[in-house]
């Protein structure tokens, strides 16, 4: 493995997203991580849609990079190999629900047994305690308690509606993988190991609240009041599509102007200054649908650009694969699985020069490692058959 974590080893016993995807961009930047799943279905995310040979895209985005053993966790002797694991490892993940893994002999107790300098990840809906702690959670649970569907309005309509894709999930999985990598620098510098809690909802409040929640950070009276971005983001309507664009400066809504073909807007005292827009904004919002609409969305781009206004067309997702910058950066990258076929992918986003991350394995089938993590621990042959014939792995 190559990467900035080369050397690390994560024991991950997390499924659906939250901590997975955590994983997976460790793994991408050169852990080795050893995905634990229960024999039979294993993670529930494998039955996903959009499948191929065994593999689903969810599960596959979720999980490159990794090592797969199929192990009961119910059985003594399966708890006994995931301690072993965890002797060699330097992280530990999981995201059950509070008191699940107590009850599973694999709380941070039991771990820290064996693993003194050990890193334990929790990642609840809610956290340990309080009110909500023992309530099943998913993403759109999340979306609905932090804010994240209220200012998803629809313009026309004036109605809620959720983000369409698992937001808070992927959120909470960002924050869990830079907190694994601070503790792992923390314990270098001598703290140890230490227990790292991360709760949906926290990560979900941190990752809405810099602007979705401008008019609730200033507490008290005096406060200067003013849009919020949620009132102002707008898809915009063209003579054949849509696209979108941000204006904010004077010079900015003044190339605007110009390339709608309305330069004297510049001159007009309330449009063209900030103060003038933000006290006539209802008078100027329908006259810039107007004069979008008689534009043919290539040609008002053209002319945006031009005027170096930041503005793109609203693509499609098929039209996102092809787009000449994404290919240009080399953002995704095309490998072939032995049963799934040809997989894409984007790379790790973020780049590092001196050591350099490549995406790693693809996302491995359910006990596709078991024998070779096994033969790792010192198990025979005859070791591992036992152990298949008793059930405790496949």
């Amino acid at each position: 493995m190559t990467g900035p974590l080369a050397g690390i080893r994560i024991v991950d016993c997390s499924a659906i997203l939250s901590g997975p995807l955590a994983t997976m961009i460790l793994a991408d930047q050169g852990a080795d991580v050893i995905k634990v799943e229960p024999p039979g279905i294993g993670d529930l995310l494998r039955l996903s849609p959009f499948a191929r040979g065994g593999l689903g895209a969810f599960f596959a985005n979720g999980n490159r990079g990794k090592r797969s053993i199929a192990l009961d966790l119910r059985q003594p002797r399966g708890r006994e190999i995931l301690l072993e694991l965890v002797r060699r490892a330097d992280v530990f993940v999981q995201n059950f629900r509070p008191g699940a893994a107590e009850r599973l002999g694999i709380a941070e107790k039991d771990l820290r047994e064996v693993a003194r300098d050990l890193v334990y990840v929790s990642i609840t809906g809610f956290g340990d305690s309080g009110p909500y702690a023992s309530r099943r959670v998913y993403d759109p649970v999340i979306q609905a308690l932090s804010g994240s569907i209220a200012v998803q309005v629809n313009p026309k309509t004036g109605e809620r509606d959720l983000v369409r894709h698992v937001i808070c999930d992927k959120a909470s999985a960002y924050t869990a993988a830079q907190a694994i990598t601070a503790a792992l620098f923390a314990r270098a510098r001598g703290a140890g190991g230490q227990h790292v809690r991360v709760a949906m909802l926290d990560a979900a409040l941190a990752f809405f609240w810099p602007d979705g929640m401008m008019a609730h950070t200033m507490v008290g009276d005096g406060v200067r009041p003013g849009p919020t971005l949620y009132e102002i983001y707008r898809l915009t309507e063209t003579a054949d599509g849509h696209l979108v664009y941000f204006a904010v400066s004077d010079a900015e809504f003044h190339g605007l102007f110009r390339a709608l073909g309305e330069p004297g807007w510049c001159d007009d005292p309330r449009f063209g200054t900030l103060a003038g827009r933000m006290t006539h904004l209802a008078a100027l919002e329908p006259l810039l649908r107007e004069a979008f609409r008689r534009w043919p969305t290539a040609e008002i781009l053209a002319r945006m650009a031009r005027e170096s206004l930041p503005a793109a067309p609203v693509l499609s997702l098929e039209e996102v694969v092809a787009d000449p910058q994404v290919r240009h950066n080399e953002a995704l990258v095309e490998r072939a699985h032995p049963t799934a076929g040809v997989i894409r992918q984007p790379r790790p986003p973020a780049r590092f020069d001196r050591t350099p991350a490549e995406p790693g394995r693809l996302a491995p089938l359910l006990g596709e490692h078991t024998d070779e993590i096994l033969a790792e621990l010192g198990l025979d042959a005859a070791a591992r058959r036992a152990l298949r014939d008793a059930g405790t792995v496949a």
